[in-house]
């Protein structure tokens, strides 16, 4: 079941309000033949138990057993972070995956009950099926309930101070439907703006107009790379960037840190005096997320972004 993008956050009695996790979303059947196994499933379908050895101990007493979840995985900022589990999905050498398993442990964060000892839930509606879920003993398996809220926009402020991924609202009376994307569950993403310098730009695929830039954030240990940005810049902003950039073109980069080889190739270094404003998904990482560029912010320099 996938929840639909919300325009305002409900409120009232008939909503619950959880916190929307940045992992790999996945249903987790427990072999109810007496195996004892877990089975992790995609949401294309696809098994992927083998990239989650960790997670693979059936919680205690669960017999033929559904349940819907979030695979995730903790930043160096202690935040859900899909890039810390990006490694290890399409891993598969056994040796590999538990050395991956070891230095990057991932939880599984279940928010709903679908099948229980071979009773089908489904039809249930959310409010019951949460209450069987909390019911269940998930320590011995590694997985955990995340806590649900009754107050949607004080949540939804929260998290975004805390630089969460965002919210899900559901109905209380919702009831399960596979492949659904339902208005009962109601999905609000954050977007975070800050200021960024630019250190470099790439041109068009087989062109030469700006198509992206590469912005990084002043720091006490120098101009740190936080990510390309190509949303946002059409023909217009391309021009104006490209008229700012041209005359501050330098030999090398100017960030303190590793560019990536992905997007250094093909990248005109510039001096790192002009900052622009950033719109991305999140807050807290060490690289941007769905960045969109927003304008230039000839207020600013990147003195004034120290410590800020």
């Amino acid at each position: 079941m996938l929840a639909t993008s919300g325009s305002h956050v409900p409120t009232g009695e008939d909503w619950a309000h959880e916190v929307k996790w940045d992992g790999v979303r996945a249903l987790a059947a427990v072999d109810g033949g007496g195996g004892g196994g877990v089975r992790f499933t995609s949401r294309n379908g696809n098994d992927i138990s083998g990239a989650w050895p960790e997670l693979r101990t059936p919680p205690a007493a669960a017999g033929d057993t559904v349940v819907d979840g979030e695979i995730i995985a903790l930043n160096e900022r202690g935040l859900p972070d899909f890039r810390v589990l990006a490694e290890r999905i399409h891993v598969r050498k056994a040796t590999a995956v538990a050395r991956l398993a070891e230095r990057v442990p991932a939880t599984f964060m279940v928010f709903d009950l679908l099948r229980l000892d071979g009773e089908d839930l489904t039809r249930r509606p959310l409010s019951e099926r949460r209450e069987l879920l909390v019911g269940l003993d998930l320590a011995p398996s590694g997985w955990q309930v995340p806590s649900t809220y009754d107050d949607g926009p004080m949540l939804h402020d929260a998290t975004k101070a805390q630089g969460l991924e965002g919210i899900v609202s559901k109905r209380l009376d919702s009831r399960y439907r596979p492949g659904e994307r339902s208005q009962h569950w109601l999905k609000f993403a954050h977007r975070h703006r800050a200021s960024y310098v630019i250190g470099g730009w790439r041109p068009q695929t087989g062109g030469t107009h700006l198509a992206a830039l590469l912005v990084g954030e002043p720091t006490a240990d120098g101009l740190l790379y936080r990510g390309r940005v190509g949303s946002g810049i059409g023909p217009k902003q391309s021009r104006v960037l490209a008229a700012m950039v041209e005359p501050l073109t330098r030999a090398g980069s100017p960030f303190a840190d590793e560019v990536p080889r992905v997007d250094a190739q093909g990248t005109v270094w510039i001096e790192p005096v002009l900052v622009v404003d950033i719109d991305t998904h999140g807050a807290g990482y060490e690289r941007l997320r769905q960045p969109s560029y927003q304008g230039v912010r000839s207020d600013l320099t990147p003195d004034d972004l120290q410590g800020s």
